[in-house]
């Protein structure tokens, strides 16, 4: 079960760095996902900063229990845009089928943080 969550904490640390660097290098791609009272061009760098920070840290064995939780809050931050995707006109991720996708896929990303979370 150790080297099951050491993959699942690499994976997820790798996927968090390469979305957070993305963050920087396409923010246009997230701006639909951002509400429009939002600071778009803010809240898009600060996720990037967080996600590169947490992706990181989930790879040092000491911090790990606790990138974990923080990966599992930040997901649960997101969970609220992924609903409101859902119920959009033109939901960012493309279609009402994505949209419908990707919400429960955002359940499974709070529950694999979760998982590397515990001791």
């Amino acid at each position: 079960m150790k080297i099951v969550k050491l993959i699942l904490a690499i994976l997820f640390g790798v996927f968090l760095i390469f979305g957070g660097i993305n963050h920087f290098i396409k923010p246009e791609m997230y701006n639909p996902m951002i509400p429009d009272f939002l600071p778009k061009l803010a809240i898009n760098y600060i996720t990037g900063v967080v996600e590169l920070i947490l992706g990181v840290v989930v790879l040092i064995p000491h911090y790990r229990s606790k990138a974990g939780l923080g990966i599992a809050i930040l997901m649960c931050l997101f969970l609220p845009v992924h609903i409101w995707d859902v119920f959009r006109d033109d939901p960012a991720v493309g279609s009402h089928s994505a949209a419908m996708i990707r919400l429960p896929f955002q359940f499974v990303l709070i529950l694999w943080a979760w998982f590397i979370s515990k001791k």
